[in-house]
């Protein structure tokens, strides 16, 4: 007969310790039975001891000795060797296994993939988990359509602009939520700011004058008609003019029809740039203000400041801190002629007065009829006249904020913000953000309480003063921007994170260009549920970051982080294609509207963008190197160096060359490469050195803010997406005048700001200054 005892599984065991384990008992215990004790391996996880019990009779040695002892019974020998042995071998496999398992060991990310994850060895002590865990924990937690439509029916129940009662209501909302949710720090940040709101005494009015000065029609616009908040207050009469959407190449194709928009009203529509860059464009080419209007065929009119900047235009490149003397200040964004949004209606009735060259038929929405472009209007000495009033009120703003520590870098954050106001009801310009932003916040805090150790912090914000132009996530950018620099590694938005359902798009840092192709690899396309968002885009056409990837916009709520303070952000939506969502910043911009778009299933799709923030926030707090492609800013900035070289010509009459910025563009090339090298060939074992690797890519958005210029003239710095000479845009534009119009001193000096930017870029990346050693 043969019995066997499951004892404990192991690790594997050497046989000498084994051996010794079977002498201690033979020693130990006296038998009238043969026993074998015997390590039996029975696959790769382990083996089991086992005891062999055999019944033949042997004969006792010695059986004179000892006489006085009793018998043993076999039934207790049997017992008595099945505890010594399991107390044994629990004891053995505590020692066998303890070193091999003292730390959880991460490899070196795979070059090769689709999939390019940090693969890390299983430690429950610690606990350590896989992405495929991490993923699967996040989706279990994230589970939650229901909720996300309970939040954006409370937030767009009625308009809630900054400064009202109801914002401040739903600041306190979103408080007490993150105060519900297993986060570790919650608070309000406070800030007073001076905005602009109608004067409801003075409203602003729009007429149509005759010949004689009287009013032939007036446009009537009630209390609650929409305004255009940083507009020029004032009274203007003119011709008008129509050009299309306002931007730049449009007004270069009224001076091809003959047009000249200058000392006149001009009318532009919604759409393809921001209510501030028309404005702008406007007044460059000598406007004396602006009418907007909706491009579509619905009886509404349009929300939208018109600040060519973001933050308190009062307090350009600073923070607006209550009870704080500063001298007066203006953004050199703000417009000094009038703006006013109008109805559609009123649109048409104003393009069917123009007379004058007929405009492009490309220039009007298909339920518009082509009219002429004006200036004149169809009647002799018919004019029109527009007079914008405003008041200015101090307002405090209130930024909500939330937050997780890293584990091992809490110094370092990760930051994700959603904008809560909205002068309409804000279905898709805050609810839905705000809605995934609450989600996001329990579901990562849900982690952390189960069992997830981010490395870096993660801080969740509810902005306030969106709709004026960033003003609330500005202001707090500017009051900590000499601590934020060093220490935020990414800004994520979730504004307009909803505007249908068709095409997913990422606002951003060229940065992010291999995290967000991993990421949408992993999520489904809310409209086809077997397949990635990714495979939804390349069945149609395989260039999927032409389809998706997008530079960041001053209309943007990321736009500031990067432009101003070197953070590098992103911003992701769902867009339509073709049929634009058309109630955007207006009264009809409702949970009803914003559903119908996405065929009835907004919470879906909000749930979709949710898996897609969080799935990018997890790795960009969990992964030992930050999932930043660094090196793709050399193949940006060599577009822009081929894009310069066709002017090669044209420098070389000012005596000039551009093998200077061409050798510091190389320069930042061989950096990225050597800090890739250094990455792949370290030891990512050892925190400090991992610490070191991810303040150099955290800081790479930094590095292109040009230092010689003024962070108050010109509070966009970076040479690639800001405004000013420093930028590489303001070379190339003054490289586009005839050659006897430019000012070869100050080309000189934009191709040394732009030039010397890069190369600090450039030696900023490469490492320690001994191992730069460049001449100069």
């Amino acid at each position: 007969m043969c019995s066997k005892i499951n004892v404990v599984s192991l690790h594997r065991a050497s046989h000498p310790v084994m051996e010794r384990v079977r002498g201690i008992f033979r020693d130990a215990v006296p038998s009238t039975n043969s026993y074998s004790i015997y390590h039996g391996v029975e696959d790769q996880e382990g083996a089991e001891l086992q005891i062999e019990e055999k019944q033949e009779e042997v004969p006792v040695l010695n059986a004179g000795k000892k006489s006085w002892l009793p018998p043993v019974s076999p039934l207790y020998q049997k017992i008595l060797i099945a505890i010594i042995v399991i107390v044994a071998a629990f004891i053995l496999g505590i020692l066998v296994t303890y070193g091999s398992c003292t730390k959880c060991k991460r490899n070196k990310p795979e070059s090769g993939g689709d999939d390019n994850t940090y693969e890390y060895q299983q430690n429950d002590d610690e606990g350590v988990l896989h992405w495929a865990g991490l993923k699967d924990m996040f989706n279990e937690y994230l589970k939650a359509e229901e909720q996300i439509e309970n939040t954006i029916r409370s937030m767009c129940k009625a308009p809630h602009p900054a400064g009202s009662e109801e914002n401040k209501e739903l600041a306190n909302f979103i408080l007490q939520k993150f105060k519900t949710y297993p986060l570790d720090h919650t608070w309000i940040d406070t800030h007073f700011v001076e905005l602009q709101y109608p004067d409801r005494n003075r409203p602003n009015s729009l007429k149509l004058i005759d010949q004689d000065n009287g009013t032939k029609e007036q446009y009537l616009m009630d209390e609650q008609e929409p305004y255009c908040p940083f507009s020029k207050t004032g009274k203007v009469e003119s011709g008008l003019v129509y050009v299309n959407y306002g931007r730049k190449e449009d007004f270069k194709s009224l001076s091809e029809f003959g047009v000249n928009p200058q000392g006149q009203l001009v009318l532009v529509r919604t759409g393809q740039i921001s209510f501030a860059e028309k404005v702008f464009n406007a007044e460059s080419a000598g406007a004396l203000g602006v009418l907007i209007f909706p491009d579509t065929d619905e009886e509404i009119s349009v929300y939208g400041h018109v600040h060519l900047g973001t933050g308190d235009p009062s307090t350009p490149g600073f923070p607006s801190f209550n009870h704080t003397q500063f001298p007066n200040f203006k953004s050199s964004g703000l417009p000094n002629i009038p703006v006013q949004p109008i109805k559609t209606s009123v649109a048409r009735r104003l393009l069917s007065e123009l007379a004058g060259v007929s405009g492009p038929r490309n220039w009007y929405h298909s339920s518009f009829s082509s009219n002429g472009l004006g200036p004149t209007l169809s009647k002799p000495g018919h004019r029109i006249s527009l007079e914008v009033s405003s008041v200015r009120q101090s307002v405090e703003l209130l930024n909500v904020f939330g937050s997780i520590a890293g584990r091992t870098e809490p110094e370092h954050y990760i930051v994700v913000g959603a904008q809560r106001d909205s002068w309409g009801p804000g279905a898709a310009r805050s609810a839905v953000g705000t809605a995934i932003l609450l989600e996001l916040a329990r579901t990562l805090g849900s982690m952390v309480k189960n069992g997830f150790q981010p490395h870096r912090s993660v801080l969740f914000v509810s902005w306030d003063a969106g709709d004026f132009g960033s003003v609330g996530a500005t202001e707090w950018l500017e009051g900590y921007l000499s601590m934020l620099h060093l220490k935020a590694a990414t800004y994520m938005s979730l504004d307009t994170a909803i505007l249908g359902d068709e095409m997913f798009t990422v606002k951003s840092s060229p940065l992010f260009k291999s995290l967000v192709e991993f990421v949408i690899k992993q999520v489904d396309n809310p409209r086809r549920s077997k397949e990635s968002i990714y495979e939804s885009i390349i069945s149609k056409d395989k260039a999927w970051q032409e389809k998706v990837m997008f530079p960041l916009t001053v209309d943007t709520g990321a736009f500031a982080f990067t432009a101003f303070g070197g953070v590098p952000a992103l911003e992701f939506s769902f867009i339509e294609s073709s049929n634009k969502y058309q109630y955007l910043d207006t009264k009809k911009d409702t949970y009803d509207s914003l559903n119908n778009v996405v065929g009835g299933r907004l919470p879906a799709v909000a749930l979709s963008v949710a898996q897609v923030a969080g799935l990018s926030l997890i790795k960009l707090l969990h992964d030992d190197i930050l999932p930043m492609d660094y090196t793709e800013y050399s193949n940006v900035l060599l577009q822009h160096v081929v894009k310069l070289n066709s002017y090669q010509a044209k420098l070389k009459t000012q005596g000039l060359t551009f093998d200077w910025l061409a050798s510091a563009r190389g320069d930042y090339t061989r950096a990225t490469q050597t800090l890739k090298n250094a990455i792949s060939n370290s030891d990512l074992l050892n925190e400090k050195m991992i610490q070191s690797f991810n303040v150099r890519i955290m800081r790479v958005e930094f590095y292109f803010l040009s230092q010689y210029v003024s962070a108050i003239s010109c509070p966009y710095r970076h040479i690639l997406m800001g405004r000013g000479e420093h930028t590489i845009q303001a070379l190339i534009e003054a490289l586009q005048q005839a050659p006897q119009d430019i000012d070869t001193a100050d080309l000189r000096k934009k191709l040394a700001l732009i030039t010397w930017t890069l190369k600090g870029a450039a030696n900023a990346l490469s490492g320690e200054v001994w191992e730069i050693q460049e001449s100069y």
